[in-house]
């Protein structure tokens, strides 16, 4: 396709997410070569409507110079008029050059000469009389698509062709927002200013994406695990996914899968991998299969990063303000202070974290900044990459930019931080956005 034409798809991916409808098109498209009923298989495989579009305007981007006008047509003929006057606004007319039909050489097939039985071990292999057989024409045909039906390479599977997880549920799940600001004065803790920019930030853009929210401030470590124990026993048989966000001090504490602990305002700390263990696929039957997402907005440590120099041409640093702080604690030596033997949801042992993203503010072992005015770094960027992308891109490639972003932040002109993911994920995961 010309470039020209994928920058057309691309500036309207939101409106052909939204609005297309791909069912009415596959037939079209199949006819006229744009698709191989592979591909639309894989397209129809892929989910929802709006998954199906989604992958359909990603497909087209890859096919030949004609695929362009050829889905405009094929829009047209469908009732999808407004479509395409959107995908033609300021462009000139695209015309469609009809295949010429190419003449088949089917090969002559001279038939070998018949020896009786009795004489088939005298007959010598080069007394056969052998007719060479005329190939079929190698010359291309005009075939405005021949240029691009290419077979895939074996061994290799496209990004386009991985599933994508059904987040068609109305609503789509439950979001679990635990907001810590006000620490008791016997932990030795301070306040967490701009926390609650945070948390109404996640609330809205949760909201947003269809997740029923709920909030819980200031809760104690046996709280916050009473809460998690509540929301692994709820029934989420009609819900697609479920999310848990944690805005806390954090710490570093020894661990075997997840990294990190999250505080309760009373000073006592939940490991994160026990944070998981309560919506995994054994503890939680009915989120077996679905996309569970933990968001930790939480120091995973003490340790400050300075960074590296770089060429000034990497990129343009954002200066934080000069009264940044730290959801830093200091390493505890162990998580055996954790007494597990009244909460049986909670039990270390973890099946393959299947279906489990785990999203960290901060690299393990290092602190997370937040601005006691505008809200942490992370949440603050994550909250505005879901805003701009969600109805296009998938969940793992948002937190990239957000992790891109939040890098270039230097608090006091001098720290850096950098968030990441333990990814668990088997599929694409796409948030509902509104139309």
């Amino acid at each position: 396709m010309e470039e020209k034409h994928k920058k057309i798809l691309q500036r309207n991916r939101v409106s052909l997410v939204s609005v297309l409808d791909p069912s009415t098109l596959y037939d079209g498209l199949l006819q006229r070569g744009v698709f191989t009923q592979d591909m639309i298989d894989e397209i129809k495989s892929s989910g929802t409507r709006r998954d199906q579009a989604r992958q359909l305007v990603r497909d087209l981007e890859t096919r030949g110079s004609q695929a362009f006008p050829l889905f405009l047509q094929c829009l047209q003929e469908t009732g999808q008029q407004s479509l395409s006057e959107l995908l033609q606004n300021g462009v000139p007319p695209v015309h469609v050059q009809p295949a010429t039909p190419t003449e088949v050489v089917r090969p002559v097939i001279q038939p070998l000469p018949i020896t009786p039985p009795m004489d088939v071990d005298k007959q010598r292999k080069d007394d056969v009389p052998v007719n060479p057989l005329p190939r079929p024409s190698t010359t291309p045909s005009p075939s405005p698509e021949r240029e691009s039906i290419r077979p895939r390479p074996l061994g290799r599977t496209r990004r386009d062709s991985i599933q994508s997880y059904k987040m068609d549920a109305s609503p789509c799940g439950h979001c679990l927002i635990i907001n810590n600001v006000e620490f008791s004065p016997q932990s030795g803790q301070t306040n967490r200013r701009g926390s609650n920019v945070d948390c109404g930030k996640l609330e809205r853009r949760f909201r947003k994406l269809n997740f029923i929210v709920e909030v819980k401030t200031n809760m104690k470590q046996r709280q916050i695990k009473h809460e998690l124990s509540t929301l692994s026993k709820k029934d989420h048989s009609s819900f697609d996914c479920c999310v848990v966000i944690m805005l806390s001090h954090g710490t570093e504490v020894s661990h075997n899968r997840f990294p990190g602990a999250v505080y309760g305002v009373d000073g006592e700390y939940v490991p994160v991998q026990h944070i998981t263990n309560y919506l995994n696929g054994k503890h939680c039957p009915s989120l077996q299969g679905k996309p569970k997402l933990f968001f930790i907005q939480a120091c995973g440590g003490g340790e400050k990063d300075m960074g590296y120099e770089v060429s000034p041409d990497e990129f343009e640093p954002h200066v934080g303000g000069a009264d940044d702080q730290t959801d830093a604690i200091p390493m505890s030596s162990s998580s055996d202070s954790l007494s597990m033997s009244d909460e049986p949801d909670a039990r270390v042992t973890l099946p393959t974290p299947c279906d489990i993203l785990v999203s960290y503010s901060t690299f393990p072992g290092y602190v997370s900044w937040r601005d006691p005015e505008a809200g942490s770094w992370y949440v603050e960027t994550m909250d505005r990459v879901l805003e701009e992308n969600a109805a296009t891109d998938d969940l793992v490639t948002m937190l990239m930019m957000v992790n891109h972003e939040v890098s270039q932040n230097s608090a006091k002109g001098l720290y850096k931080q950098m968030p990441g993911s333990f990814n668990f994920l088997r599929k694409l995961l796409y948030f509902q956005t509104q139309t």
